[in-house]
């Protein structure tokens, strides 16, 4: 069964967007669409209401959605990339672009999508179950310095060599199939401290497979720039995150658009000609409210980024 859908800094984001009647947004990852169903109420009838997601159960959650809003719907069941380059292909220009990045709690807990650690499920973890790439065909074939090198890279592990090493011990014997077979084979192969220190033994190593089979940060990598893109002069863009991996990306690609001139500082004039694109709001991430954080536990490593987009020349 998946758990009702608690959207994450929802009234931040909302303010962040400086949403009003008539403006169009895009969504683009709607889930279970609890920001989407806030957004539609301050665009109002007028306005429109964008959604896209690869996950055949946010398009269900969308349908229900645009039937008890008031503001125009559309819904592109495609990734984020292909669902923005198809509406920067279309000539779109949005008052504000979105996204709620990771996996959404209705992914974590549907058991049988093998996202968890914390259930027994097949391997699984596709955030679009059409795709062919699965978490245990990572855990199984994926030789064991790749492995490594993604436990390092995206779940940034500190025993990420010893864990590698241990699946390529235990699938020599016979394939993982499942999720709690793949924690105790993880939590086996930590020293002691580790496996008993705050947070799951095994999360790091679940986020780095995530990560791996939805190829998670170069969607963001590419995504970006194309809702950037998107966003008509006076937009708003905002992300939320819940790891550095992301957060850094966003803040990065944020800062950029929001520097001026490039040129090395010993030139006593400006020669690049380069003008900011974005203003920001504020230099620091919005984190959940101690009032959130009692509610919803999984607001805490969530982090929000937002940027405005300047008219030339402004």
């Amino acid at each position: 069964m998946t758990a009702t859908h608690v959207p994450v800094l929802a009234g931040e984001l909302i303010a962040a967007l400086e949403l009003a009647p008539g403006a169009t947004v895009v969504d683009a990852t709607a889930g279970g669409g609890g920001h989407a169903r806030l957004a539609a109420q301050r665009i109002g009838a007028a306005g429109t209401l964008i959604g896209i997601d690869r996950d055949p159960v946010a398009a269900e959650r969308f349908a229900s959605l645009a039937e008890e809003v008031d503001a125009g719907t559309r819904f592109i069941a495609a990734s984020f990339v292909e669902g923005l380059r198809t509406l920067r292909d279309e000539g779109l220009e949005a008052d504000a672009v979105y996204f709620d990045l990771g996996a959404s709690s209705m992914q974590i807990d549907t058991r049988e999508r093998g996202f968890s650690y914390s259930y027994d499920a097949p391997l699984d973890m596709r955030m679009d179950p059409r795709q062919s790439l699965d978490a245990r065909e990572i855990v199984n074939e994926w030789d064991e310095r790749r492995l490594a090198q993604i436990f390092r890279d995206y779940g940034e592990e500190r025993y990420a060599r010893r864990v590698a090493h241990a699946i390529a011990l235990a699938r020599a014997h016979a394939p993982i199939e499942t999720t709690l077979q793949l924690v105790e084979i993880v939590s086996g192969a930590q020293p002691a401290p580790a496996r008993f220190a705050a947070g799951h033994p095994a999360k790091r190593t679940f986020q780095a497979i995530r990560i791996a089979v939805n190829d998670e940060l170069g969607q963001l990598d590419a995504a970006l720039p194309l809702a950037w893109q998107l966003l008509a002069p006076g937009g708003r863009l905002a992300a939320i995150s819940f790891h550095s991996l992301e957060d850094r990306r966003v803040k990065q690609f944020l800062a950029e658009r929001a520097s001026g001139c490039s040129c090395p500082p010993e030139f006593p004039v400006c020669v690049c000609g380069r003008q900011p694109e974005a203003e920001l709001p504020r230099r620091r991430a919005i984190f959940a409210s101690a009032g959130e954080l009692a509610t919803n536990p999984r607001a805490g490593s969530a982090r929000l980024r937002s940027a405005r987009k300047l008219e030339l020349g402004q």
